[in-house]
């Protein structure tokens, strides 16, 4: 399995980005699976619905099993959010995971960056940026800069750079 993520500040198209490189992955037959991780709190169930009363009740995990899908969600409590190494061991065997966020971790990430929507690139402070995907050229930038309008070029360059875990 490798791990390639995907950073960049809110709104630079680091979602719209993904969309168009998980279809070049699967077009090969790859597994690909996301972590993304949000400083906001998230809700993936549906007041009054059975699942969210018995989370609310206090059950710790759960599992819920469909004819098309399932999902696990797990409640923190209070705990401290699990650090990257633990959600990977989560995740069942896929050929690549993209991960959004954990802007500390050890591994490689391409950043998202876009001039028109100002505010200044994380690569400078960021651990880890490889590279950078934008709509201009970033002539200050040391690092390779790959054209956001090229996802196949970028989807090479993920699947090059990505570190194996």
């Amino acid at each position: 399995m490798k791990v390639m993520g995907i950073a960049g500040r809110s709104g630079m198209g680091k979602t719209t980005l993904l969309e168009r490189l998980v279809p070049h992955f699967t077009a090969q037959g790859l597994r690909v699976s996301l972590i993304k991780h949000s400083h906001k709190d998230i809700e993936v169930d549906r007041p009054g619905k059975d699942s969210w009363r018995l989370r609310e009740a206090g059950c710790q995990e759960v599992l819920l099993l469909g004819r098309t899908r399932w999902a696990l969600m797990h409640e923190l409590r209070g705990d401290p959010e699990p650090e990257l190494p633990y959600l990977l061991s989560r995740i069942q065997h896929c050929d690549l995971v993209l991960v959004e966020g954990f802007k500390s971790g050890d591994f490689p990430k391409l950043e998202v960056w876009r001039a028109s929507h100002g505010g200044e690139p994380l690569w400078p402070q960021w651990p880890g940026i490889a590279a950078v995907a934008s709509d201009v050229d970033v002539p200050s930038c040391a690092l390779p800069v790959l054209p956001l309008a090229d996802p196949t070029r970028i989807a090479e360059f993920v699947w090059a750079t990505a570190s194996a875990v």
